[in-house]
């Protein structure tokens, strides 16, 4: 529900931004990208639950303390978060372990950032042409005029 809102959210000041600067493509899939790696980071920490309550992310907090994975009535026993790549995964006393994060988090999250990496390069190729550079340069000051000389 939140990733829904986070993405009505940002659409609006996108549209905006699209109708009244009118940018270029690469400009326009640069900060869809970034969204998207945002949206994507966000959904598979579980908007910062991963990294402030972990334990939630993992199993059901039972009357007693103890937490306990509902299907198969195992403890946990510790639980391994990581912020980049994004991983949670949670240790269960059988000996298994699972993942907390969804499966289209992390590729999202990799496409988003090379898409915007792609389109910078983009942008930049096209803001300075080749040469651009060294064309800033002033030119040398041109020769002294030479004398006229004599017809003969």
């Amino acid at each position: 529900m939140i990733t829904v809102f986070l993405v009505a959210f940002g659409a609006v000041p996108y549209g905006l931004w699209v109708t009244k600067k009118k940018p270029s493509w690469p400009a326009r899939w640069a900060v869809l990208g970034v969204g998207a790696a945002i949206v994507a980071y966000g959904a598979g920490t579980d908007y910062g639950l991963a990294f402030t309550n972990p334990l939630d992310l993992c199993a059901d907090k039972m009357p007693d303390g103890t937490r306990w994975q509902s299907p198969g009535h195992y403890s946990l026993t510790s639980v391994n978060v990581d912020g980049f790549p994004m991983s949670v995964n949670c240790h269960w006393t059988s000996g298994y372990s699972t993942e907390a994060v969804w499966p289209w988090a992390s590729p999202l999250l990799y496409a988003g950032l090379a898409c915007s990496l792609v389109c910078c390069a983009l942008l930049l190729r096209d803001r300075y042409p080749r040469g651009a550079l060294t064309s800033r340069r002033t030119p040398p000051p041109p020769p002294p005029p030479r004398p006229p000389t004599s017809p003969r």
